[in-house]
């Protein structure tokens, strides 16, 4: 008998994510909390958005942070945008 460990990250009480990679379940908790934050900070800044629409953006913005970071800094969206399909292909063939 094998006896296997599991992590969950629930959120909101949902369960969001079942591994068996502990530093994968605590990177996925951690951009959970940073989606949190970035809803709170929507929010607080009087944007009127439906609550699944505010998680779905804070969830792509928390995801896609590294890809935001050099957007805030100046960089062009489409070469962000570039780069992004590249590592997609690149990930793709590497699958």
């Amino acid at each position: 008998m094998a006896i296997t460990i599991k992590y969950v990250v629930t959120h909101k009480g949902v369960e969001k994510l079942v591994t068996t990679d502990k530093k994968e379940a605590d990177q996925f908790d951690k951009m959970l909390d940073t989606a949190d934050n970035l809803a709170a900070f929507i929010e607080a800044k009087g944007i009127k958005l439906d609550d699944a629409v505010t998680e779905e953006l804070s969830i792509m913005l928390a995801k896609n942070k590294d890809s935001v970071i050099k957007l805030l800094k100046g960089a062009q969206a489409e070469t962000v945008l570039e780069k992004d399909a590249a590592e997609i292909v690149k990930l793709q063939a590497n699958g």
